[in-house]
């Protein structure tokens, strides 16, 4: 924080000059000098606050480290799963994404694997559906599932979607 303040002070030194040198020789300029000091004044005091809050705050941390493997690099994760992992993070996090962003693709895994499987349609035989699913999964995947009225609110269980996907990996 006090390194933020000297590196502010320096800052000002040159303009404080330059006020100086207008209210002497630009008396006519002297209440444009003074607003373009102030607003510098005010820009240096936010960058000062910046920096004590920016000091203030833990690092950020990544929501999952990444493993090394024996050679030392790191482990890549395909794109594709941690697209998943991320869906899947947000959809416990909030009941918004759980309608927008996991509900699609639990939607589609559960067509994909009635279809192929089971030669079920989700859309075209519900009662079906439903009966292979069961009544959780069934809840989360139907297709007139409302959106959620609370956005906010908190998402999908981490039991329950345990649950969820133990369903759809026993069709």
């Amino acid at each position: 924080m006090r390194a933020a303040l000297v590196r502010a002070g320096r800052a000002l030194v040159l303009p404080t000059v330059a006020l100086v040198f207008v209210f002497g020789f630009l008396p006519g300029e002297a209440a444009l000098a003074a607003r373009i000091y102030a607003l510098f004044v005010c820009v240096l005091a936010f960058l000062v606050a910046l920096a004590a809050l920016r000091a203030g705050l833990a690092p950020a941390r990544a929501l999952r480290r990444g493993t090394k493997k024996r050679g030392g690099s790191r482990r890549t994760t395909p794109e594709t799963l941690e697209r998943i992992e991320q869906e899947t993070l947000l959809g416990i996090a909030s009941s918004f994404d759980v309608h927008h962003k996991l509900r699609p693709r639990l939607r589609g895994l559960a067509d994909e694997l009635l279809s192929s499987r089971r030669r079920v349609s989700l859309d075209e035989d519900p009662d079906a559906a439903r009966t292979i699913l069961g009544e959780r999964t069934w809840e989360l995947v139907r297709p007139d599932r409302p959106p959620p009225e609370d956005r906010f609110a908190r998402g999908i269980p981490v039991s329950e979607l345990t649950a969820v996907v133990d369903s759809l990996e026993r069709i």
